[in-house]
Parts: C-alpha cells; sequence; structure tokens
C-alpha cells in the first residue's frame, strides 16, 4: 500500500506513541491497517461531542459554551449581553438642574428647577421614586454627593448659595458653608469626606476645590481649567480619587488624587450639564448638550486612562441628574430642550449570561 510519512498530526512511533522529535521517518503499515482508518463511522466519547445534552445548565459555564437544555428543549449559550438603559419609574416631579447621590436602586434625587426653584427630595428604590423630606433652601445647579441615608447638598442658585445640608434618610439638616458659594459645580464623595470643584461663583466662573469632612470644608487643590470649562461639569469618585469632566464645549478630564489635579483622557464627545457616576478608574459619563443646545444621548465609560462609547440614553437631555456606578448607572430629570423631563433611565454595563439560542 506504499508508505505514509509522519506529519505533526500523525507522527506515531512503531508502539503507537506519539514523536516529537523525528517527524520525517515512515509509519509502519501495523498502524495504517484498514481496521484503523477506513472503518472509522463513529467518535468515541472521549472526543466529546459537539453539543452536549443537560437536563438544566452546566455547572459551570465558559464564554461561549453551548448546550441543549433537555429540560426546556432549547438550545443555550453562555455570552455577551450587550449595555444598555431602560426605562425606570418617573419623578414625581418633572425637573432639570437636580442634584443625585446613591446607587440604582437607593437613589436621591434633591433640588433643581420646575419652574421655580425647588426643595423637592425624591427616594428611589430600583423602580419607583417616593418624597423624602425636602431641602431648608430651595436651589438648582447644586452639588450632590452621598448615599440615600446620607446625603449631602451643598451650592447651588438662585441666587447663589454657599449653604450645605446633610441628608439622614428622612430629614436635612444644616452643615457647614463653603468657603466659596457657586453654582453649576461638581460634586463627589461621601458625607463625610465630600468634594466640591469648579463652578460659577458670581460674577465669574471658578476652579476652586474644597473638601468636606462632615463639618467643615476646607480649600484643596485648585482645577487646571480655566473659564467656561469650569462650569457645568461632572464628577465621580471620592474625596481623594475623583474625576472632573466635561464643561461648557469642552471635553477636559481631570483626576484629583487627594492634593493636586492632572490631566486625564478626554471625552469623545465635548458637552456640558452632563451626569457622571461611578469612580475614578471606572465612570460613567452621559447626556449633556452641544452647541446649539442639542440634547445629547451620547455615554461613556471611562478606565482611568480613556473613554469610550457605550450604549446610549432613550431620551437625549441635559442639566441631568446622575447617580450610581458605572455598571449600574442612574440618570433621572433634565431638560430636552422643549421642556422639564421626569422620566428615569437605569444603565446596565455589558455582562456575561446564559441566553437562549434563537433564529432572530
Amino acid at each position: 500500500m506504499g508508505t505514509i510519512k509522519r506529519t505533526f498530526a500523525n507522527s506515531l512511533t512503531g508502539t503507537g506513541k506519539l514523536s516529537a522529535t523525528n517527524l520525517d521517518s515512515n509509519i509502519p503499515a501495523a498502524n495504517i491497517a484498514d481496521a484503523s482508518v477506513t472503518n472509522v463511522t463513529t467518535l468515541p466519547d472521549a472526543v466529546g461531542q459537539g453539543i452536549k445534552s443537560v437536563a438544566g445548565s452546566p455547572p459551570s459555564q465558559a464564554l461561549g459554551d453551548i448546550w441543549y437544555n433537555s429540560v426546556t428543549g432549547t438550545l443555550k449559550n453562555y455570552g455577551v449581553v450587550a449595555a444598555a438603559w431602560s426605562t425606570g419609574g418617573n419623578l414625581g416631579t418633572a425637573r432639570n438642574d437636580t442634584a443625585g447621590a446613591g446607587t440604582q436602586d437607593a437613589g436621591l434625587a434633591f433640588g433643581g428647577n420646575d419652574g421655580t426653584d425647588s426643595t423637592a427630595t425624591e427616594e428611589y428604590n430600583g423602580s419607583s421614586w417616593t418624597a423624602g423630606g425636602s431641602l431648608s433652601t430651595a436651589r438648582n445647579g447644586l452639588g450632590g454627593a452621598g448615599t440615600q441615608t446620607a446625603g449631602l447638598a451643598f451650592g447651588g442658585d438662585f441666587p447663589v448659595t454657599n449653604v450645605t445640608e446633610e441628608y439622614n434618610g428622612s430629614s436635612w439638616s444644616p452643615g457647614g458653608n463653603m468657603g466659596t458659594g457657586r453654582y453649576a459645580l461638581g460634586g463627589v464623595g461621601i458625607q463625610t469626606a465630600a468634594l466640591a470643584f469648579g463652578g460659577r461663583a458670581q460674577p465669574a466662573t471658578t476652579n476652586v476645590t474644597e473638601e468636606y469632612n462632615g463639618s467643615t470644608w476646607t480649600a484643596g487643590g485648585n482645577m487646571a481649567r480655566t473659564g467656561n470649562a469650569q462650569i457645568r461639569l461632572a464628577g465621580a469618585g471620592t474625596q481623594t480619587a475623583a474625576l472632573g469632566f466635561g464643561g461648557l464645549n469642552v471635553a477636559e478630564t481631570e483626576e484629583y488624587d487627594g492634593t493636586v489635579w492632572t490631566s486625564g483622557g478626554n471625552l469623545n464627545t465635548a458637552r456640558w450639564s452632563l451626569a457622571g457616576a461611578g469612580i475614578q478608574t471606572a465612570a460613567l459619563a452621559f447626556g449633556g448638550a452641544r452647541p446649539g443646545d442639542i440634547a445629547q444621548t451620547t455615554t461613556e465609560k471611562y478606565d482611568g486612562s480613556s473613554w469610550t462609547n457605550t450604549a446610549e440614553l432613550a431620551t437625549g437631555r441635559w442639566e441631568i441628574g446622575g447617580a450610581g456606578t458605572q455598571p449600574a448607572g442612574l440618570g433621572f430629570g433634565g431638560f430636552d430642550g422643549t421642556s422639564n423631563l421626569a422620566s428615569t433611565e437605569e444603565f446596565t454595563d455589558t455582562f456575561n449570561a446564559i441566553k437562549t439560542v434563537t433564529t432572530s
């Protein structure tokens, strides 16, 4: 029957073992008898099956796995679910320029403008908003930080104020006044370790940063930005690891280490009156406006050095309130260029999950 040369795929020695060094010799005739080649009609179980049949789901899955669920009679795979915004419960009062704090399933919205400056506070439980205790000082364009049961409101307009208030889950009480009264500022952190930066301190904009310790504000390092870049920006992170991004007609991002601000990666879309969520190395930027007051649906994710576009809001808006994290963000209220909004949207980042395989 002639001879067959060994290759990487069929390099067998005379004893049937794999030869990793001698690939140029002939395969013994005994190893290529018809019985071992032409008579093979099935593959043994050791080779594995193309698609496994499982009564339910495998005990563990790896990305890309496919199996047949014999209980439900469906084909399943473990794959990537794309990032998306979904509809949440409406605010009780449509408004813009509100501040936010907390998480996607325990959010806080306070202040803003519903035709007049508002004292309203609302609490979100992951599906609906309910009324909370009212702010003592009505204002819009204020800064926010903290959680649903330990929130912080500071600054705002009109008139420009330096007033700080602390929320305990049911009512607001006075905190220490800011050194510089302002509105359209950025705010991050928690009630006992918050950060306020940028904004407009009439009649001029400011790059001043202040740090709150739960009772008093003290000076931090000034932002590098100047002019209108200092107003209508958003923030994310903590007092010692913060982000400030966007602003009037700019894409700038700055990172704060508790002492100084340094340049980070620019947003892909320059915009103002956007919202932020998350931490310095995993932030979310969404909404805002472009020149001509064009409402934005754009959403971007920050990885600590650069921004990438992700799923867009269903409704473009600026002066939007924000809270949550990068994997689970919360956007609410705002202005779409025509009217104030009450709608809420919830962001879910890309994740891996078991999915049913369909023909669509």
